[in-house]
């Protein structure tokens, strides 16, 4: 074999090894969330009970279990698309470190934002908060970051998912935007911890 030739091959091998990671790390989480959703269904509905229900201990268990459960296909659908998506670009941007850092500091925010400011007696489930806070870190970890290939990875994400904020503020009964500002605020605070320069 001729020293490219083995060039190549290491470099194929480093690829194929690079995405299958990535394919484990976004599908463990993925996974988990369609075996709840079918241990859900089963149960008839029985672990929305460990969403986040605002301002009771209880509810508080929700911000570790709430972006696994969903109500519904459809819904679990729509955010699997989104989190691969914005979720595998995170992970190709930043790594597997940034990725579970954005994950768990948009969990959180979302969770907690959930908890303090949504409707007595509402029950907040979705992995949409997790994902509004891949949208934030992706968002505006360019301009933390104060580099340019960071900047115009920024700018090309708001330009395509940018209209996507609008999901923060109140609007269509049973989305929880909270959850979703929550998110977002997460993700934020995140890429400005990871990446600010000087400041």
């Amino acid at each position: 074999m001729s020293p490219r030739s083995s060039v190549v091959t290491r470099k194929a091998v480093s690829l194929a090894g690079t995405v299958k990671a990535q394919a484990v790390t976004l599908g463990t989480p993925l996974g988990i969330s369609w075996a709840a959703l079918g241990a859900n269904t089963l149960l008839g509905g029985a672990l929305n009970h460990f969403g986040v229900i605002p301002r009771t201990e209880r509810g508080l268990w929700g911000i570790l279990f709430a972006p696994f459960l969903h109500g519904s296909v459809a819904h679990l659908a729509a955010n699997s698309v989104s989190l691969l998506i914005l979720g595998w670009l995170t992970l190709a941007f930043a790594g597997r470190r940034t990725f579970w850092i954005v994950s768990a500091a948009a969990a959180l925010g979302s969770g907690l934002t959930a908890w303090t400011f949504g409707a007595p007696g509402t029950v907040h489930i979705g992995a949409s908060g997790v994902i509004f806070g891949y949208l934030g870190y992706l968002m505006l970890s360019g301009w933390f970051a104060r580099r340019v290939m960071p900047i115009l990875a920024s700018l090309a994400v708001t330009a395509m998912w940018g209209g996507m904020v609008l999901g923060v503020l109140p609007g269509q009964v049973g989305i929880s935007w909270q959850s979703h500002l929550g998110g977002f605020i997460g993700g934020v605070l995140a890429a400005r911890a990871l990446h600010a320069r000087g400041r």
